[in-house]
């Protein structure tokens, strides 16, 4: 698909669907201080992070937080209406495609020698499965042919920061516990015991993936490449997943983060797609979510940065100042208080107890109760965190959030799905 057959589709695709080192202050503005517009979702558009990024920088910072469909499809079709977008890799080829960001310049990254391999090279380590799909690698630089791939450039198309290996969360109440990489399983989505009290996240590159691993699971569909699915694989999986949706099987899909929350906390649902801010609220109100480690593996997401096509100037400068205040070690220690990773941990670890880097990095049990970024507890003494340490979870990746080359007939078949 083309650039210009991509513009006359995006609006409908997309609406289906402290520091280490001072920050020197942008000091070129006269008598005010310079602004960004920051746009994406909740997920890390968050005011505590908006407050200490403008106390260290100077800056003004707007958030623009939004639902995933809603968030691309303004980003993909006005470029203007952000300096930095925050999303996730999937989101990478549909802005590409929309012309709405420009290469970030690598030389102007101050932790970029920082940053792990898990980015640059899709691993942590050489026994790790890189995984299908759109891993961050393969997707980072842009190349001399204007194009996007895995070979070392001096320009990239985001800079990496949050990533995580999500699965499903299930209630330890009503679910008895499995064993992390055993017993756990993605078929279990698809469980008839579970019918009725199974929920799946409404993101067409995310939710179709969890099905596709639970129905695989379950033996009931193979996939020749699960991360570039055929139109023939496509339908035998919606076949399969609109069948159980018609016999009341799925709860309903959810769309929020909150939403997910409420729908376990009341007891609608016992088993779902989760994220992982999610399972650390809900242990914090005392309802026993497990996320699983499924013996099949994660699907994993990494978190992308990107600079609009049309910020240039002051603007851009004080873009790049907040893509790498988010390196600077505060952030990430921020958001491993809610089970995310960072792309260069190392410079978090002395913004984060010895406690809490044990717990959420090195998978050890809590030596003592730990705060989520609510300031709740959300890890209690003794504690260990599903699928072990950070290396752990992260060599056990079957998929990424991925746009497949049959993403806009995937989208179709997710509407079929959620109407059915």
């Amino acid at each position: 698909m083309d650039r210009r057959t991509f513009l006359r589709q995006s609006g409908a695709i997309a609406s289906a669907a402290v520091t280490t080192l001072a920050f020197p202050r942008i000091a070129k503005a006269y008598n005010r201080k310079p602004t960004i517009k920051v746009l994406g979702t909740h997920v890390t558009l968050q005011e505590t992070i908006r407050i200490q990024a403008e106390k260290d920088l100077g800056i003004n910072i707007q958030f623009f937080p939004g639902g995933d469909a809603e968030v691309l499809l303004k980003a993909a079709t006005d470029p203007r209406s952000f300096d930095i977008y925050e999303q996730w890799s999937d989101s990478i080829k549909v802005l590409w495609m929309a012309d709405a960001i420009q290469p970030i310049k690598i030389n102007k990254l101050q932790y970029w020698p920082e940053i792990n391999e898990l980015s640059k090279t899709g691993r942590l380590t050489t026994a790790g499965s890189i995984g299908l799909g759109d891993a961050p690698h393969r997707i980072l630089y842009f190349q001399p042919d204007g194009s996007l791939g895995s070979t070392p450039a001096d320009v990239i198309s985001f800079l990496p920061y949050v990533h995580n290996a999500d699965s499903f969360g299930y209630n330890a109440a009503v679910i008895p516990r499995g064993i992390p990489y055993e017993t756990e399983s993605w078929s279990w989505l698809l469980d008839n015991r579970y019918a009725g009290k199974v929920a799946i996240v409404n993101a067409p590159t995310i939710g179709i993936f969890d099905l596709a691993l639970a129905a695989q699971a379950q033996g009931l569909v193979a996939f020749n490449d699960m991360g570039n699915m055929s139109r023939v694989e496509i339908d035998a999986l919606f076949e399969i997943v609109i069948a159980k949706k018609r016999l009341g099987h799925f709860r309903g899909v959810w769309s929020s983060v909150p939403n997910s929350i409420e729908w376990m906390a009341n007891g609608e649902v016992i088993l779902s797609s989760m994220f992982s801010p999610a399972v650390s609220v809900l242990n914090g109100r005392g309802v026993p979510c497990i996320y699983a480690a499924p013996k099949e593996g994660y699907r994993a997401w990494h978190g992308v940065m990107c600079l609009s096509s049309e910020t240039q100037g002051e603007r851009e400068e004080a873009a790049y100042a907040f893509m790498n205040w988010w390196l600077s070690g505060w952030p990430g220690a921020f958001i491993a208080r809610q089970g995310y990773y960072i792309s260069n941990p190392q410079r978090s670890k002395t913004f984060m107890s010895q406690a809490e880097w044990d717990y959420w990095y090195d998978g050890k049990p809590a030596a003592e109760p730990l705060l989520g970024t609510d300031n709740k507890i959300a890890v209690r003494p003794g504690d260990i965190r599903t699928g072990g340490s950070y290396i752990k979870r992260f060599e056990n990746v079957a998929i990424w959030n991925t746009v497949m080359a049959n993403y806009e007939y995937s989208l179709m078949k997710w509407n079929e799905f959620l109407l059915a």
